[in-house]
């Protein structure tokens, strides 16, 4: 197969795609695959493999892809293709919660920039490890990042991009309980999705509507959340994004968990564990047993809420997902007050307040827990936040957690 039927072909595969008749796009992209001599074709067929098989929740299959990707690049023996397999391969390991290799292979690709090609992808690199980040709870590196992001998309004026970061600040902020931002920055893609999203891919307006309805569901705007969650999951199912429709069904199950309506939130809980299992979203299944954990306590079966939460404790660990921990330690301590065991609910407390400290999730100003309760937070440019009230009654000059951390030792 020569250059330019390489190149129809491709054209052919992404008409089917975008047809939704994914199963006869893949088929001719492995078509080129297996048939084609000209690796610039072949590097842009994988390219189009890796992007359907993330869509489709096949996350395995796109690190394969893209392990394959990465040597079609050393062929071709050019940087921007380099970079762009690196970045490839970042996303596969975010997909499948490897977030310390998400982290190696963003940083590699920061270091092979040169050319305006790679220079380009830089935001797309900043966002793949913000969102590693955020996975190992390390908020003020993952605030950089997305900050650094979202600077790329404006001074490129690409609107996707920007949209893709107003998603992950959402869901951001939404983690450490500011949660009139977590639902500003989804409504601000929701906006660049409407404004500029005609010719964009529907899995944008998708994206946007699902942290909207996260965010109103923990405002307490059930009936939003939901209209939110079911425009979301309409899309999902119409595009077959498997990955969309579990996060869906968990948001679904949460606002009935919220409404107190347990019998209808566990089969939604189940239907997206078992799509999470199938996908190799660990990050989701934490959220999804945290959330089955809380229906339990609220049936007072205290001993299953246990088992939900061992499970969800290993996942979390094995991850380094800290503010995963940081919940089931509240958690457990709330089941073991009930049960009036002393030893292991002292054991939980001190088990909290350690995650507290690892994650620096306290106020620098007033001392104060971040995250335990809905407040208003505001970030330094050093990414460290504080209570809004508190910078605006004390003001600063500079940040004090930095200013604590360039103390030296001997005079603490």
């Amino acid at each position: 197969m020569g250059q330019d039927q390489t190149k129809q072909q491709i054209e052919k595969g992404l008409h089917l795609y975008q047809s939704n008749q994914t199963e006869k796009a893949l088929r001719v992209w492995m078509r080129v695959l297996e048939k084609s001599a000209d690796p610039a074709g072949r590097f842009r067929v994988l390219g189009c493999l890796i992007t359907a098989h993330a869509e489709m929740g096949r996350y395995k299959d796109m690190l394969k892809f893209a392990v394959v990707q990465i040597d079609t690049a050393r062929e071709l023996e050019d940087p921007d293709f380099l970079t762009e397999s690196y970045l490839n391969l970042a996303r596969s390991n975010e997909k499948l919660c490897e977030f310390q290799k998400t982290i190696s292979y963003c940083k590699t690709c920061l270091n092979m920039q040169g050319t305006t090609v790679s220079v380009q992808l830089n935001g797309q690199v900043s966002l793949s490890m913000g969102n590693a980040f955020l996975g190992l709870s390390i908020f003020q590196k993952a605030l950089e990042c997305f900050e650094k992001a979202l600077r790329y998309a404006h001074n490129n004026d690409d609107k996707m991009l920007e949209c893709r970061v107003c998603c992950s600040l959402g869901n951001f902020y939404t983690q450490i309980k500011d949660y009139e931002k977590a639902l500003f920055f989804p409504c601000k893609a929701a906006e660049l999705v409407n404004d500029y999203g005609k010719g964009w891919s529907l899995k944008y307006r998708a994206m946007s509507q699902y942290h909207m309805a996260v965010a109103y569901r923990k405002l307490g705007r059930l009936a939003d959340a939901m209209d939110c969650c079911e425009e979301s999951m309409k899309i999902a199912l119409q595009h077959g994004d498997r990955p969309l429709q579990a996060l869906c069904l968990l948001c679904f199950a949460d606002i009935h968990r919220s409404r107190r309506d347990v019998q209808t939130a566990f089969p939604r809980y189940d239907s997206s564990m078992s799509i999470m299992t199938e996908i190799g979203n660990r990050l989701g299944l934490i959220q999804v047993l945290l959330g089955v954990t809380k229906c339990w306590m609220i049936q007072k079966e205290l001993d299953k809420a246990l088992e939900s939460i061992e499970k969800a404790q290993e996942l979390a660990e094995g991850l380094g997902n800290k503010l995963g921990l940081l919940k089931l330690h509240c958690l457990c301590e709330r089941i073991y007050r009930t049960k009036e065991q002393q030893r292991e609910l002292r054991d939980h407390v001190v088990k909290f307040h350690e995650c507290v400290e690892e994650m620096e999730l306290y106020c620098g100003m007033c001392g104060e827990s971040i995250g335990e309760k809905n407040n208003q937070l505001q970030a330094l440019p050093c990414s460290h936040f504080f209570h809004l009230k508190c910078l605006q009654t004390n003001g600063t000059r500079g940040c004090p957690n930095c200013r604590r951390s360039s103390v030296k030792p001997g005079y603490v």
